[in-house]
C-alpha cells in the first residue's frame, strides 16, 4: 500500500504579524466522519477552557480543567462578554466579528472575573462550527506565564535595589577611605601587591597613591624590615590578623603595622593600617601614653584584657608564651577559663571581688597551656567600669614554688615542724597526724572563706565538700557564727 504524498495546493491563512496557519490538506480523507462525542473530546483536549457559543455570543456549553475553574457550569446561559473584565469586552466583540465574517481569527488575551481570586488571563481563538451559526472558543490559560512574569519583575526590582544598596555602600566606603587620617593600604593576599592606598598612606611613605598601586608591599619598607615583614604578610592568609608589629618604612620612619585578612568570594585581600610611632595625634594619645602601652606589651609579666563576658580582648606576648599560644588571633574572643582557673569557682571569686572592690592582689590560681602544661600563678587585677559593661585587666605571674620553698627555711612552718618533732616519743603518731590534719583543714577552710567573701556555698564548692560537711567542720573548728538553720544543716540525719 502506497503512502499518499504531501498535498501541493495547500492555502496558507494569515494569522498574525506575518505568521501563517497551514491547514490540513484533505480533512475528508484524513479525519473521515467524526461523531459529536469525538469532536467534543478533541475540543476539550485542545484547550484549557473550551466555550461553545451561539450566534449572539451566549455560552451554550463549557469545558474546563479543574485547576483552571472550579465551577465552569455557572457560565452556561451567560453572554461571553459578561464573564470578562470591562477592558476585555472589546476583544470579545472583535473575536466574534472576525469569526462571523469567516476571516482568520487573531488570538487575543482576555481576563475572566473569578470571585475571591485574581483575574484569570486566557488567550482565546474562535472557530466557526458550520452552518448552525455556532462557534467554539478555545482558550489557553496564561496564569503560569503571568506568575512567571511577576517573579521576573520582582527579581528585577530586587536586583536593582541590591545594586543601589551596594553602590551606596561603596560610595560611603570610598569617602571614608579617602578622608581617613589613618594610613590604610589594600593589598592582594596572594601576590602581596598594593591594590589601593588612601592619601594618608601616600603622604606617610612620601609617594603618590597612583605610584603605590601595583607595587610590591615590601617596597615601602626598608631592607631590614622587608626581610621580616614579607613572611608575616604571607602567613596572614592562615592566621588572619597581625597586631601591632613595629616596622620601618623606606623613608626611615617607624610605624606600628596592623593587618586584617578580608575574604570575598574566591579572593583574599589584606587591609593594612600604619600608625607612626611619634604621631600622638593619629592615635589620640600623647607620646608618653604610647610608650606606656608599648612597655605593657613587651614587659615580662603576662597581661590580659578581658571583656564583660570573660572573653579575651587583647594579651601581650608574655601571656601567649605562658599559655603556649602561637598567635593572638587564637586567643581573641576565647573564654579566659580555657587557660586560667583550677575550677569555675576560683574565677567566679576573682571577678566578683574585682566588680565589688575594683582591684585584687595576689590571687592564687592555675594556668593551663594548650599542650597540657599547668603551673601555679598569682593574679593581680583591675576592673574598669564602662557603663554597664565592665572590662578587666589582669597581670599574671608565675608563683615560682622552688624559690618560695627556699625562702621558707627558718620561717613559721619550720618552727611548727620542730615543735612537732619534739613531741615524737611523747605523743602517739596517729595523734600527731590527726592534729596536723585538723590544723591543715582549718587553715584551708579559713582561706576558702576569705577568698569567697564568706560565701559558704562557694567555699564548699572550692574545697570539694558538700555544704553539710562544710557546716560540720565549721562547728567542729568553731569558725564563724552559725545560725540555727546552719546548725540544723550541719547536724547529721
Amino acid at each position: 500500500m502506497s503512502r499518499p504524498g504531501p498535498a501541493k495546493n495547500r492555502t496558507r491563512q494569515d494569522v498574525q504579524n506575518g505568521a501563517f496557519l497551514i491547514p490540513f490538506a484533505e480533512t475528508d480523507k484524513s479525519l473521515g466522519t467524526l461523531g459529536t462525542s469525538i469532536v467534543a473530546r478533541l475540543l476539550a483536549a485542545a484547550a484549557d477552557i473550551t466555550l461553545i457559543l451561539d450566534a449572539q455570543g451566549a455560552i451554550i456549553d463549557v469545558s474546563a480543567s479543574t485547576d483552571t475553574l472550579s465551577n465552569p457550569e455557572n457560565w452556561i446561559g451567560s453572554k461571553w462578554s459578561d464573564t470578562v473584565t470591562v477592558e476585555s469586552r472589546v476583544k470579545i466583540d472583535e473575536l466574534l466579528k472576525e469569526a462571523r465574517a469567516g476571516e482568520a481569527v487573531r488570538p487575543r488575551q482576555v481576563n475572566h472575573r473569578v470571585t475571591g481570586q485574581p483575574d484569570l488571563p486566557v488567550r482565546y481563538s474562535v472557530v466557526s462550527l458550520g452552518k448552525a451559526g455556532r462557534f467554539a472558543a478555545l482558550g489557553r490559560e496564561l496564569r503560569p506565564l503571568a506568575q512567571l512574569q511577576q517573579r521576573l519583575v520582582e527579581a528585577q526590582r530586587s536586583t536593582e535595589s541590591e545594586f543601589l544598596r551596594l553602590r551606596s555602600a561603596e560610595t560611603r566606603f570610598r569617602i571614608l577611605f579617602q578622608t581617613a587620617s589613618e594610613a590604610v593600604v589594600m593589598a592582594d593576599a596572594n601576590s602581596l601587591k598594593t591594590i589601593d592606598a588612601n592619601p594618608a598612606a601616600a603622604a606617610l611613605v612620601e609617594m603618590t597613591s597612583g605610584k603605590m598601586i601595583g607595587r610590591a608591599m615590601g617596597d615601602i619598607f626598608d631592607s631590614e624590615t622587608r626581610s621580616v615583614i614579607e613572611p608575616q604578610l604571607a602567613a596572614l592568609r592562615s592566621i588572619g590578623r597581625i597586631e601591632s608589629l613595629r616596622v620601618r618604612l623606606s623613608n626611615r620612619r617607624e610605624c606600628w603595622l596592623s593587618a586584617t585578612l578580608i575574604r570575598q568570594d574566591d579572593m583574599a585581600q589584606m587591609l593594612i593600617r600604619l600608625t607612626p610611632l611619634s604621631d600622638g595625634a593619629a592615635s589620640g594619645l600623647p607620646l608618653s601614653k604610647l610608650q606606656m602601652l608599648r612597655a605593657l606589651e613587651n614587659m615580662p609579666d603576662a597581661m590580659i584584657l578581658i571583656d564583660q563576658h570573660r572573653c579575651i580582648m587583647d594579651a601581650n606576648s608574655a601571656f601567649l608564651e605562658m599559655a603556649q599560644i602561637s598567635s593572638l588571633a587564637q586567643a581573641k574572643n576565647q573564654a579566659v577559663e580555657r587557660w586560667l582557673g583550677s575550677s569555675g569557682v576560683d574565677l567566679n571569686v576573682l571577678f566578683a571581688n574585682l566588680r565589688e572592690h575594683g582591684t585584687m592582689r595576689n590571687f592564687s590560681t592555675l594556668l593551663r597551656s594548650d599542650f597540657g602544661h599547668a603551673e601555679d600563678v598569682e593574679i593581680s587585677g583591675l576592673c574598669m567600669q564602662d557603663g554597664d559593661s565592665p572590662r578587666y585587666a589582669l597581670m599574671v605571674r608565675s608563683m615560682a614554688r622552688p624559690v618560695r620553698a627556699n625562702q621558707g627555711v627558718g620561717a613559721e612552718p619550720s618552727r611548727n615542724a620542730e615543735q612537732l618533732a619534739e613531741l615524737v616519743g611523747r605523743v602517739a603518731l596517729k595523734d600527731l597526724v590527726r592534729e596536723t590534719t585538723e590544723i591543715t583543714e582549718k587553715l584551708c577552710i579559713e582561706a576558702a572563706l576569705k577568698l569567697t567573701g564568706d560565701n559558704r556555698a562557694a567555699a564548699a564548692q572550692m574545697l570539694g565538700l558538700s555544704r553539710q560537711s562544710l557546716y560540720g567542720k565549721l562547728r567542729r573548728y568553731n569558725i564563724g557564727d552559725l545560725s540555727d538553720a546552719d546548725e540544723d544543716e550541719a547536724s547529721p540525719e
